[in-house]
């Protein structure tokens, strides 16, 4: 089962949408209601791109003006407000994303696919560099969370909680590796160095290749 294509496919796209849910609201309102409720730590928002947003929810049908306040001299506010089409597709694109994974591409994935044109021992100093980012970010996100969770329901804090997981998981799978690097437990990393040392790529890393398109 995949994810439906669909008009529109910023997400920051689904967080307007779900935020007019509550009321018709004006683009600058929009933006410093998502930041002050810590959306911006899972969306990219920046008023010029919202902007954008909104009028392609409203060219799709999805939002459309609900009011034009004017007041003495100010410039007019257009606030909008979400459609019932809108509502089904914010309903329906929020569904999918919690039902169905998604293949996503970090670029740290993209690092480690190709870290073997560095020398092993490089790798190692530059992960432990990561590593010791990593436990920083952890320390600090941990604090935060016990500070919210005071105030705020859990509720409105799951999405902070999976952010500190997916990094604490990353700082014990870094670790891990790391600790194979140092002992030499690593399959594979002696022919690493050789290749590092010599210019040469390892008999034992072409065959793995010849048999990989084999398949």
């Amino acid at each position: 089962m995949g994810t439906k294509r669909r008009k529109l496919g910023n997400p920051l796209a689904l967080a307007v949408m779900v935020l007019l849910m509550e009321k018709p609201m004006h683009p600058y309102e929009i933006a410093q209601t998502l930041c002050r409720r810590g959306k911006d730590t899972t969306t990219k928002i920046n008023y010029g791109s919202l902007y954008t947003v909104v009028q392609n929810l409203e060219k799709h049908g999805f939002v459309e003006v609900a009011e034009v306040q004017r007041q003495g001299n100010r410039p007019e506010r257009t606030l909008y407000g979400i459609t019932d089409a809108g509502r089904e597709e914010a309903t329906e694109w929020l569904s999918d994303l919690l039902a169905v994974p998604a293949r996503e591409y970090p670029i740290f994935e993209t690092a480690l696919s190709l870290l073997g044109v560095l020398h092993p021992d490089e790798v190692t100093r530059l992960l432990e560099e990561r590593l010791t980012q990593l436990e920083v970010q952890v320390a600090s996100a941990r604090g935060g969370l016990e500070k919210l969770y005071e105030t705020l329901p859990r509720l409105f804090l799951v999405e902070t909680e999976y952010q500190l997981h997916m990094v604490e998981a990353q700082a014990e799978w870094v670790r891990g590796f790391l600790r194979e690097l140092h002992d030499g437990s690593l399959a594979g990393v002696e022919a690493w160095r050789r290749f590092h040392e010599t210019g040469e790529i390892p008999p034992e890393f072409k065959d793995l290749e010849e048999r990989h398109f084999e398949k």
